[in-house]
């Protein structure tokens, strides 16, 4: 079969961009999307044409790895464009810098667990519940399909999967509190926009990541934000408990 490909051309962050129409011919149902691409880069590159620059792209539940050629018919029109959000800067054409994803994943530190020798299988016990819903967050492969969908270019789907494959598991509790808030402000930091419930990004991800994980890192940021508001006050080396609302009154006087 024979396809129309609709490509956004771009040479570098700062130079204009526009679409540009290719036609691929003699496309077969078993290539994927990756195998379309490199047919049309050959075919570009015996015109002493650029080729196109790409990474991956993603639809609902499928990522374009994945993707066949079975899914469209003959002289479809397929158009590729590079996630549209700030956070996310051109390099070329089809290729954007999605390294603010690094850096919130980055802000989120560490665990404390012992190292040296591997310890037993058993050794640290995690709740069925427990293990599948960080199983189910470490499914994210912070492709960024999440943040072109959003309207606001959130990342809250993305940052919530990976605060909660780590809060949801006993050895990340230690820092639970602390690795919220940091890779919270990380997020705000890149100039990501505001979840604001639209729910597109929970449609479009390829690994169904559900939304049910934003509102868990909005209970986590609450707890972190209360317990942080709880820690003792220290004032020129003087330790003030936070006062206790069943405390007496001669307790809150001293």
């Amino acid at each position: 079969m024979n396809l129309t490909l609709r490509i956004w051309r771009q040479q570098s962050a700062n130079a204009p961009g526009k679409f540009v129409n290719y036609q691929v011919r003699d496309v077969t149902p078993e290539m994927s999307f990756l195998e379309l691409l490199d047919a049309l880069n050959e075919d570009l590159l015996s015109k002493e044409e650029p080729p196109v620059a790409f990474e991956h792209d993603c639809q609902r539940g499928t990522t374009v790895c994945q993707l066949s050629m079975r899914f469209f018919k003959d002289g479809d029109s397929l158009t590729l464009e590079p996630w549209r959000a700030r956070a996310f800067p051109v390099v070329r054409d089809l290729i954007v810098d999605r390294s603010a994803f690094d850096r919130i994943i980055q802000a989120g530190g560490f665990i404390s667990a012992p190292t040296g020798s591997a310890p037993d299988a058993n050794a640290i016990l995690v709740p069925k519940e427990a293990a599948d819903t960080a199983f189910d967050a470490a499914a994210c492969i912070g492709c960024g399909a999440c943040v072109a969908a959003c309207p606001n270019a959130a990342a809250m789907l993305f940052t919530s999967a990976k605060i909660t494959h780590l809060n949801s598991l006993p050895q990340g509790q230690s820092q639970r509190d602390q690795r919220t808030l940091s890779m919270v402000v990380a997020m705000a930091n890149e100039h990501f926009g505001s979840c604001t419930n639209h729910g597109e990004c929970e449609a479009v991800c390829p690994k169904e990541i559900p939304l049910e994980f934003i509102g868990r890192i909005n209970r986590d940021l609450i707890r972190a934000l209360w317990h942080r508001h709880r820690e003792p006050l220290v004032i020129s080396g003087v330790v003030r408990q936070p006062f206790h609302e069943h405390a007496g009154a001669e307790e809150e006087r001293s």
